[in-house]
């Protein structure tokens, strides 16, 4: 009987190391479903959007298929089925949470309040908040937006960050939200709001793919700082270990620094227009020594 009993328990052992088990959180559920789902945006350019195909492409999907192709690796998987997923300002911590997808490739903040309720990956790119207009309005301070128009994304640290300066200031703004970037900037190209704020490589992103980019501009003055990262889910150590280390290795390698070059500074889809944008000393610091520090100060090169 004690023979036939240790039988068993060595084939339910090795039965469950087959199927995956001993992963917990993320990895648990990847190796049962042998899917991974990637959250994306539709016109964060040129991190995370779709092509004329409707295809999910940029710098942040780049970096989550390889981060994915680790997770295969990790759980020693013969193929991984990678899905994508669109999301937007207000569903993208909703779909995280509640494990519709699994890594928030986009454009996503990593800050404290965030951190509530989800868990971020080490740093990827770092964003300022800015402002564009219409040239024509001479709008260069926000000061200028007294009175004015201004939208931002629903969902957005930008539209947190506008209410913030409408009451601090007083600027007396109406403050509309949009659904997503390319809503945003409908309303300032129809003249439906004078100015819109948004992280200045999504408002370059945005502006340059515009019918008539030389009609608008965007303000030389940083009104924040915007720490980029993959979102995960909270609680889930052994995953967010796994990504942090698969982005440590993209970027030790030089990979991170080609993926940006070919985003940033060469011509890209839908238009085929360079941004002709080089990584910022912050990043540069990011990609020797990465952090995941919700704080902007912490990106602070003299």
């Amino acid at each position: 009987m004690k023979a036939k009993f240790l039988s068993a328990l060595l084939a339910c052992t090795a039965c469950a190391a087959a199927s995956g088990q001993g992963f917990t959180g993320t990895l648990a559920k990847v190796a049962e479903t042998k899917s991974i789902t990637i959250g994306h945006r539709e016109s964060g350019i040129p991190l995370s959007y779709v092509d004329d195909k409707q295809k999910p492409i940029g710098y942040a999907i780049d970096l989550c298929v390889q981060v994915a192709e680790a997770v295969k690796q990790e759980l020693k998987l013969p193929k991984l089925d990678v899905k994508f997923a669109e999301v937007n300002g207000s569903t993208r911590i909703p779909l995280i949470a509640n494990g519709t997808i699994d890594l928030e490739c986009g454009t996503t903040t990593n800050n404290v309040e965030r951190q509530k309720q989800v868990a971020f990956s080490s740093t990827t790119f770092i964003a300022a908040a800015r402002f564009a207009s219409k040239r024509a309005d001479n709008l260069n301070d926000v000061n200028d937006l007294k009175g004015r128009t201004v939208t931002a994304n629903a969902g957005s640290n930008n539209l947190e960050l506008a209410n913030s300066l409408n009451a601090s200031r007083k600027l007396q703004m109406n403050i509309m939200p949009a659904k997503d970037f390319a809503e945003g900037f409908l309303m300032l190209e129809t003249g439906r709001a004078n100015a819109m704020i948004l992280d200045d490589i999504l408002l370059a992103g945005v502006v340059a793919n515009s019918k008539d980019p030389s009609k608008y501009v965007i303000s030389a003055q940083a009104l924040s700082a915007e720490p980029y990262a993959i979102m995960i889910r909270r609680d889930d150590p052994a995953f967010k270990k796994l990504v942090d280390n698969s982005l440590k290795t993209i970027y030790a390698s030089g990979a991170a620094a080609k993926l940006y070059q070919k985003w940033f500074q060469s011509p890209i889809p839908p238009r085929n227009i360079n941004l002709n944008l080089p990584p910022s000393k912050a990043l540069l610091r990011v990609w020797q020594t990465p952090i995941d520090a919700a704080d902007p100060a912490a990106y602070t090169v003299e």
